[in-house]
């Protein structure tokens, strides 16, 4: 992190209107989320692609939002970038959003759009909010109102991504993601990839250049009344990555507690879910510590995860974002991996991490020390 003159100019001039980065950013089969109405072929397409935006026929009651983690080489500057929408219960109230947690500083900024300003791309992942862009290869940033303001473009390189494409092989989710009227589901556009690039924050400029950064997204009607979440890419192995999230489900008038997520290693991305079969115990120790273990039928993870400093984000509920959840992304990940037989395959610790504590934990069944 460094003053960097010229950025205070590209800033200025952002602000008067002369620089416009994402209006050059084209959407291939671009679509006005609030002008359009049937898109032949776009049903089969989004099913067996859960990056894209899932959300082209609703009109009220939902939310959808993409999670873009950025961590600079030197571990200084840590960003998560949040775009998405936000459709009241009854639909009277309307808006695209971007929410921006600054991990170094557990500073939160959340900029609102009219919903006209939002398009989506009816071939892939791809979305623009006034005058800036997503995707997986990248993002756009023109943010500003009267006391902040985020500037820039930064590129994603090398992707490790889930299987996609087809119906049959629909994500992180398993099956679950054909469950009809679930609260909430979950897709990961990206396990783990490099950035090249750099962002201005109120004139000073953040380099991610040789940086790490992870993608994943949420939509549906409303967040789970209680979760877990934790995620890190950023262990001394450089190519690792680890996700998971636990929450409370309502089912049918009832609930049940899942879970999801993968460890990724040499190439390998290993899942581990409620639908596989595995098995997940936890332990709380204080309130900020947790201990968690999950075995399947050929590796053990054994995991400490601590919260530490967190900022308040936004969160859907009956698609209004009207609740207020903690999130850390300096949080301390311990993760050891072994097979069945006890021989450790993977060993290390992160101090840069993702992590959620949200709701009535007893709920998941945690047991106190």
């Amino acid at each position: 992190m460094r003053l960097f003159p010229f950025s205070v100019l590209l800033v200025m001039l952002m602000l008067l209107g002369n620089l416009n980065p994402a209006s050059a950013q084209q959407l291939r089969g671009e679509v006005k989320f609030s002008e359009h109405k049937f898109i032949p072929g776009y049903g089969a397409r989004k099913a067996g692609n859960p990056e894209m935006f899932q959300g082209n026929k609703k009109k009220k009651k939902y939310f959808e939002g993409w999670y873009f983690k950025m961590v600079s080489a030197d571990g200084q500057s840590i960003l998560s970038i949040i775009p998405g929408i936000s459709l009241s219960s009854d639909g009277s109230e309307q808006h695209a959003f971007i929410q921006v947690i600054d991990g170094k500083t557990a500073q939160t900024f959340y900029y609102t759009f009219p919903i006209e300003s939002f398009s989506f791309s009816r071939k892939e992942f791809a979305i623009t909010i006034g005058q800036n862009y997503f995707s997986a290869e990248k993002l756009l940033l023109n943010l500003h109102d009267d006391s902040s303001s985020f500037s820039g473009e930064v590129n994603m390189k090398g992707l490790t991504e889930l299987p996609s494409g087809r119906i049959l092989n629909p994500g992180i989710m398993g099956w679950y993601r054909f469950v009809p009227f679930m609260q909430c589901y979950h897709g990961v556009v990206s396990l783990t990839h490099g950035l090249e690039g750099a962002l201005v924050k109120d004139g000073l400029e953040l380099d991610f250049n040789e940086g790490k950064g992870y993608i994943e997204k949420d939509w549906g009607s409303s967040m789970p009344s209680a979760w877990i979440w934790m995620q890190s890419n950023n262990f001394s192995n450089s190519e690792a990555s680890f996700m998971l999230s636990v929450a409370n489900i309502p089912w049918l008038g009832k609930s049940f507690t899942g879970f999801l997520g993968f460890f990724y290693l040499d190439g390998k991305i290993h899942r581990f879910a409620t639908y596989t079969n595995a098995l997940l115990d936890m332990n709380r120790k204080g309130s900020d510590t947790l201990q968690i273990q999950i075995r399947d039928k050929k590796t053990i993870y054994n995991i400490e995860a601590i919260h530490k400093s967190a900022g308040m984000l936004k969160a859907p509920v009956g698609g209004s974002m009207d609740r207020r959840i903690p999130e850390s992304i300096d949080a301390t990940l311990k993760l050891t991996v072994m097979d069945r037989h006890g021989n450790v395959i993977f060993k290390d610790n992160s101090s840069i991490s993702g992590m959620e504590l949200v709701g009535d934990q007893e709920i998941l069944k945690l047991k106190k020390e």
